[in-house]
């Protein structure tokens, strides 16, 4: 195991921009950044120990210095939709950004990409890390208490990618974070024109239906008869022009799973994504209930790695979080971290290829 450290650049504040490349024993690497603490390369082999970097994103500071799909990136205070742009803690009303229609979506205008990280490094002979650090200030994006966030990159000889998400605040506040991968394992990795002859399985047996902003309305709703039905695998472009007919589902795939029930804290399986062609797997693992599948609607970026242009279907994206709006929907699972009380939620992204 290994953790090389170089310089990238420096932003336009005059930031130096430090990569982290962690790498096992089998030649797996796995890029970071300590701008938005994001991943810039996921480098696997596919059947025939070919390597090839899996995920989208940029080559240069300035282009994750703007990054507006977030590739890669941490997401917080909370990610997904707040609706309304708004929300009550202890009787207080907290009013954010509206930056999806009148939603705020990602923390709003400022968001945690656009931020720098101190970065804690650590190498030990079956695994290595790098444990990224910011404090969230008072009022930051409108949300209230100082929070303390670290998330925890750690990469081990069994080609397993580890995020820990840990926070701590000194008042009550809301908190949901994820990253937001765009992942593509076929011919080409991120150079792949699309992931829609990949294969998707997903163990989630509900959703949250949506309204016409993309909120969830509060139902709770079975994927049987959807196109949201992944329970078991299919090709992902096979349904994604379906939309359900009152709209609850999102043509193209902008959708919140419910993940299957599992015990508070459990760590369970929750896709299997794979490619016939290079017989790459990427397996994830979460405690979080819900996972939001975002299959890259609308994406249209220029300036990618190598020059890419990112259309759409470039990518997916495995979002494991909270469900979204849970801070206005009590019958959600709580967004609430209590002043003094400790945030920990896990992803595992398990890379393997089909014998």
């Amino acid at each position: 195991m290994s953790i090389l450290k170089e310089t990238l650049g420096a932003t336009k504040n005059n930031e130096t921009v430090t990569k982290y490349t962690l790498e096992n024993q089998n030649g797996v690497k796995v890029s970071l950044l300590d701008l938005g603490a994001v991943i810039t390369h996921i480098i696997v082999p596919d059947r025939d120990g070919v390597f090839e970097d899996i995920v989208l994103g940029y080559d240069t500071v300035p282009g994750f210095e703007e990054n507006k799909p977030a590739f890669g990136a941490v997401i917080g205070r909370v990610a997904n939709r707040i609706a309304n742009a708004c929300f009550e803690l202890n009787g207080k009303k907290y009013t954010l950004d509206q930056n999806d229609a009148t939603n705020c979506l990602h923390g709003g205008l400022f968001r945690y990409e656009h931020c720098m990280y101190q970065a804690e490094c650590s190498e030990e002979e079956n695994a290595c890390s790098v444990s990224f650090t910011r404090l969230s200030k008072d009022m930051e994006q409108g949300f209230p208490g100082n929070v303390t966030i670290t998330v925890t990159y750690t990469l081990n000889d069994a080609n397993e990618l580890m995020l820990e998400y840990y926070a701590v605040s000194d008042e009550d506040t809301v908190i949901n974070l994820t990253n937001h991968c765009y992942f593509n394992i076929g011919k080409g990795g991120h150079k792949c024109k699309d992931v829609y002859g990949q294969n998707l399985q997903i163990f989630a047996d509900h959703y949250t239906p949506i309204s016409d902003i993309l909120v969830p309305t509060g139902e709770i709703r079975p994927v049987d008869g959807t196109a949201l039905d992944f329970r078991t695998p299919h090709k992902i472009g096979s349904r994604i022009g379906e939309a359900a007919p009152d709209d609850s589902t999102v043509a193209g795939y902008d959708n919140n799973f419910v993940l299957n029930e599992k015990e508070e804290g459990e760590v369970a399986k929750a896709v299997i994504y794979s490619d016939d062609t290079t017989g790459r797997i990427l397996e994830v693992f979460t405690d979080f209930p819900a996972l939001q599948v975002y299959a890259s609607v609308g994406l249209d970026v220029d300036g990618g790695k190598e020059g890419m242009h990112y259309g759409e279907g470039s990518g997916i994206c495995f979002e494991t979080q909270n469900y979204p709006n849970a801070v206005n929907m009590p019958e959600f699972p709580s967004a609430v971290l209590k002043a003094g009380e400790e945030y920990s939620r896990v992803a595992i992204f398990r890379f393997d290829v089909m014998e």
